[in-house]
């Protein structure tokens, strides 16, 4: 059965025919669990029972289920967030982004010539509740996004959102806030807690101007719709602005940093999103606090354990390092893969933003006035073009479509 149509028709007609009795549902459940998500939700027009099956959160668990094999969706995508035109200006020393001419959110294969998938449109709901140029994208977990409107402003907009269902879940105020705790840096994690088939956002907020810069946590959850306070973050640690985070194994990670007798020094906070504790996983005994040191990590290229990547910007002797860590957990087990310079003198450093499944590295080579997206093959040290090129703004996210969320009623439709 290649066309969704036949196999849509077709079983409309068993089930309404003479044969519909000796039909199973059980075959028919089958049929559907296979089938991709925009014939799923015109499949929900056929009946009621079939709409009860496929808005059931059973079911729409078992969709999402790396185990099934969809039609058409045989392996995770890669998602672009870029924007064009962006103008900054410097306001009490923050940079500002006040003007956006185009932002794209697109949808590509992870193969050889990165063919483009999709265009995804942000939801009307969140344009017209933002307070900063654009809305950035902390997560995406089994095709839901974690929206967050705090770019550069102390702004408390957060979202939910399933493009693939067209539905939106607007996320309550969280608790630590500028009116309640003064000067802040937040940074934000989103993922699946499977012991409770929750999602969460989590949210650790270092105080800036408190005794000692305590870091708190809060948690939201998407079955409660509320969020809950952990107090106060242990191990101690301070965060970085708005680092990236990274969803591996039922784990949020964050690189932070603390300082101990005078000295600072980074490790990675991680998360346990079912038991709700955190710890402390080391970063390579080699890699030194510095001011300017940017960091960020990703999911290995096997999808077993973490990446982390190290980009120093001193312009005299600045580099990018890639680091993976070999066996989950174990910090004997970090290895660096490559280091890299700017490629030629016209060119800043390049910037890594995640493995792909061939192993290359997906890379940001930029000049001054724009951005293009290579392929980095780690043995060759080769960059592949991709075509893409022209912002001045790129993040990227491993993303599959699904149901998740056809069966919040709280969900906004739009």
């Amino acid at each position: 059965m290649d066309d969704i149509q036949n196999i849509t028709q077709g079983m409309h007609e068993l089930k309404f025919g003479e044969m519909a009795g000796s039909f199973p549902q059980e075959i028919i459940q089958e049929i559907l669990i296979r089938l991709p998500v925009k014939s799923l939700i015109k499949c929900t027009c056929v009946c009621k029972t079939w709409k009860s099956m496929i808005i059931n959160p059973s079911f729409i668990r078992t969709h999402v289920s790396p185990a099934v094999q969809f039609v058409n969706q045989n392996d995770i995508h890669l998602l672009l967030h870029r924007v064009f035109g962006l103008q900054m200006t410097t306001f009490f020393g923050q940079t500002v982004m006040y003007k956006v001419n185009d932002e794209v959110l697109s949808v590509h294969y992870d193969n050889q010539a990165f063919d483009h998938y999709s265009k995804i449109e942000f939801p009307i709901a969140t344009q017209g509740k933002k307070h900063n140029s654009y809305i950035r994208v902390v997560g995406i977990c089994d095709g839901l996004f974690c929206l967050a409107d705090d770019m550069f402003r102390y702004c408390y907009n957060f979202f939910i959102w399933n493009p693939a269902i067209r539905k939106l879940v607007t996320i309550p105020w969280p608790n630590v806030r500028f009116d309640t705790h003064a000067g802040y840096d937040a940074s934000i994690g989103f993922g699946f807690d499977a012991m409770t088939n929750n999602y969460k956002v989590v949210r650790v907020v270092t105080l800036l101007d408190q005794r000692g810069t305590p870091t708190l946590a809060e948690v939201y959850s998407l079955a409660t719709g509320t969020w809950t306070s952990l107090g106060c973050v242990s191990p101690t640690c301070l965060t970085d602005g708005r680092a990236s985070s990274v969803f591996f194994n039922g784990v949020l990670h964050w690189p932070v940093f603390c300082k101990t007798n005078g000295d600072l020094y980074y490790f990675i906070l991680t998360f346990h999103l079912g038991k709700e504790v955190f710890r402390k996983m080391p970063m390579p005994k080699i890699i030194k606090w510095k001011f300017d040191l940017g960091m960020q990590l990703s999911v290995s290229d096997n999808r077993k354990s973490i990446a982390l990547f190290t980009m120093d910007n001193r312009f005299e002797d600045s580099f990018l390092e890639i680091w993976v860590m070999k066996e989950y957990g174990i910090k004997e087990s970090w290895t660096k893969l490559i280091t890299l310079g700017p490629q030629v003198p016209e060119r800043l450093l390049p910037r890594a933003l995640c493995f792909r499944k061939s192993g290359e590295v997906l890379v940001l080579l930029a000049d001054k006035s724009r951005q293009e997206l290579v392929s980095l093959d780690l043995e060759s040290k080769q960059f592949k073009n991709l075509g893409i090129s022209g912002y001045q703004y790129c993040n990227v996210g491993f993303y599959k479509e699904s149901l998740l969320l056809l069966d919040k009623s709280d969900a906004e439709s739009y």
